[in-house]
């Protein structure tokens, strides 16, 4: 039967046991990553996502479930994690019978558990980029004229479908255009670019979205409780700054991070595990660049370098300081990072009130060109204070416009030859040949 089917692999996967009749206790069950233990198990549990599950909720109410989805979006937002989810969501069934395809998913019907862990006989699960030809495609092609084994349909989820040959896409088209009723499709990528206009046409897309830095916090802060870990705000605010809006980044850097803290998580100890910088340092450093003071900054530089900070880590950070002084400038009030502490937010109007809009700019340039340097050089410590060094005299410049004003201000060496020749005599050729 379908609960015997599934039942027991769930049993012996929960239990760990080996199956064997010696009478040995069963052996332990081997560490799951957080990014695994805590991946969502229905729609309520996806954070930062909630268009998305608002749409689908209202499709699955009104029996309006399309053929085909596409799922887009940075690393670690949830891409094929939802695929599976919307794959449980259709293949609802209880253990009565009863149960139809919902979003709904608080208890666990007789497919769930399996589908979740990959191992669904009518949820198939097809890695394009170690699967990108048309004999791979065929396959698909030939099984779905046939009905699901036991789930009512019969899903196919191909994770990073940019990866297939324009020959596979190609001979997706058709049975993605007029599929079978009891076939669904779900496709999921980082490239969305890459994927064919015909393909994108015949399937609803679906954007997910980076998770804020407000929204990771929150979960990160519950993820620790439930594993009785110790941390300290400023600690969740760094690992949320540090993942860039991927969740699977922060549960993975949260996991490093538990293993170095020994139960308890200090920002300190962050810092020197990953290799980041003090932000409160990085607007000390950028001050001193701004004020032209080349020895204090290299200094600054050296100091968080010995202190475990990445050369280029810190250049990156600057060119955040510069982006939030920016945007403080431009549109006062909003830094445009919720990861600011009020400190950091204090410092950055002051400097939006003292430096003009085009020495920011220039200082943006010059340090979106210097990181590229400073990635690529065989000792990254030596360009990065090598880029300090041009900023800090650049920050003595004049501006090009300023310049412009001050040569037509004050009278140049070519005006006063003009100025002797036309009064006749030798004395302004001679003063031109000088020249």
């Amino acid at each position: 039967s379908q609960l015997q089917s599934f039942g027991l692999g769930e049993i012996m996967a929960d239990t760990g046991s080996t199956g064997g009749d010696d009478g040995m206790a069963a052996a332990a069950p081997a560490y799951r990553v957080l990014a695994r233990k805590y991946r969502p198990r229905d729609f309520s549990d996806l954070v930062g996502q909630e268009p998305m599950v608002r749409t689908l909720r209202n499709a699955f109410a009104a029996n309006r479930i399309h053929q085909a989805y596409v799922f887009t979006g940075v690393r670690g937002v949830g891409k094929t994690t939802t695929a599976r989810i919307i794959a449980r969501g259709l293949n609802f069934e209880r253990a009565d019978g009863t149960g139809g395809p919902t979003v709904d998913l608080t208890e666990y019907g007789v497919h769930c558990a399996a589908i979740l862990d990959s191992r669904h006989v009518d949820v198939i699960e097809m890695d394009a980029a170690s699967h990108t030809g048309i004999g791979d495609i065929r396959e698909i092609i030939d099984s779905v004229r046939y009905k699901p084994a036991y789930a009512r349909y019969k899903v196919y989820i191909i994770d990073e479908v940019h990866m297939l040959s324009t020959a596979a896409f190609n001979g997706l088209l058709k049975t993605l255009e007029e599929p079978p009723p009891h076939v669904k499709f779900l496709f999921a990528t980082t490239e969305i670019r890459k994927v064919p206009v015909t393909v994108l046409s015949r399937c609803q897309r679906f954007d997910l979205r980076r998770i804020t830095a407000s929204d990771m916090i929150a979960y990160l802060k519950v993820v620790a409780d439930k594993e009785g870990i110790a941390i300290e705000e400023e600690a969740l605010t760094l690992l949320a700054r540090a993942s860039e809006g991927s969740m699977r980044d922060a549960l993975s850097l949260l996991d490093q991070a538990i293993a170095h803290g020994e139960g308890r998580i200090a920002a300190e100890q962050l810092r020197a595990s990953l290799g980041l910088a003090d932000r409160a340092r990085v607007f000390d450093l950028f001050e001193m660049v701004m004020r032209g003071d080349a020895a204090g900054a290299l200094a600054e530089l050296r100091e968080q370098y010995d202190t475990g900070a990445d050369p280029a880590g810190v250049i990156a950070d600057l060119c955040e300081v510069v982006h939030v002084v920016t945007r403080l400038k431009v549109v006062p009030g909003q830094p445009g990072d919720n990861t600011l502490s009020e400190s950091e937010s204090r410092r950055g109007q002051a400097f939006a009130s003292a430096l003009s809009q085009k020495v920011l700019t220039r200082a943006w340039q010059m340090l979106l060109k210097g990181l590229a340097e400073v990635q690529a050089a065989a000792r990254p410590i030596v360009a990065a204070e090598m880029l300090i060094v041009r900023l800090c005299y650049a920050s003595e410049l004049p501006t090009p416009d300023e310049a412009i004003r001050r040569l037509k201000a004050a009278p140049s060496g070519a005006d006063a030859p003009a100025r002797a020749s036309s009064g006749g005599g030798s004395a302004g050729s001679a003063s031109s040949a000088g020249v």
